[in-house]
């Protein structure tokens, strides 16, 4: 019965993403995209923890935790594109 619920869950997540695939080519701007991106990785986080239960392991949880900072990182980073233009200001004395 649970194994059946974790298979569901897994599904929906993976339907969910696919929905969002579609949201990020047909996007009707570059924020929509990023938001997109982003809600991408928290689902594959989500599917990673929903696969750590099924199969009874902890071995998973440092690709979560890693996946979860990159997806922060990066929206970050895309962000501050969006903003100024560049990801990383470089200040020059002169």
């Amino acid at each position: 019965m649970i194994q059946g619920m974790l298979i569901a869950a897994m599904i929906l997540f993976a339907i969910a993403i696919g929905i969002v695939l579609y949201s990020i080519i047909r996007g009707p701007s570059l924020p929509d995209r990023i938001i997109s991106l982003d809600f991408i990785g928290i689902n594959l986080i989500s599917i990673i923890a929903v696969v750590s239960v099924f199969f009874h392991t902890k071995a998973f949880l440092e690709v979560i935790l890693i996946l979860g900072i990159l997806a922060f990182i990066s929206t970050i980073a895309f962000s501050r594109f969006i903003e100024r233009g560049v990801v990383i200001e470089r200040r020059r004395d002169e």
